[in-house]
């Protein structure tokens, strides 16, 4: 049988609206769009750049409990209201991103918070080493 579990950031969104951070599902983790916000203080930063930094910090904290890393993320979407927003924060996603180069799309769109300024979305891919028989249920 197939793990899947579901993994939790504490985000009060996932509360609220009742979804969970990603979810594993055998070797793949999907990880929900993830926003700027501080899951700890449920703050936001004004700043767009600032606000795609804490997005990764967010989406790399769900994937290691998911046990894995950027290098195995396959797929990324990018979701701004503001596509003005989107090349300055090109050189954060790069550092990511820029070696791993997974399929990416960016689209302009309202968020759920006018305080959002992107949101990004991961597909992730375990490898066989990282998705060892301790992680199932």
């Amino acid at each position: 049988m197939t793990e899947r579990r579901a993994i939790l950031s504490g985000s009060t969104f996932e509360e609220h609206i009742g979804y969970a951070r990603a979810v594993v599902d055998g070797d793949w983790v999907h990880v929900s769009g993830t926003t700027g916000f501080d899951y700890a203080t449920m703050t936001i930063s004004d700043d767009v750049v600032v606000q795609a930094e804490q997005c990764l910090r967010n989406i790399e904290a769900a994937l290691a409990e998911a046990k894995c890393t950027f290098a195995d993320v396959v797929r990324v979407r990018y979701l701004l209201p503001d596509r003005e927003d989107f090349e300055p924060c090109w050189p954060v996603l790069r550092r990511c991103f820029g070696d791993v180069r997974p399929a990416a799309t960016m689209l302009v769109c309202g968020l759920a918070d006018p305080r959002m300024k992107i949101e990004i979305e991961v597909y992730a891919r375990r490898n066989s080493e990282s998705s060892d028989a301790s992680d199932r249920p």
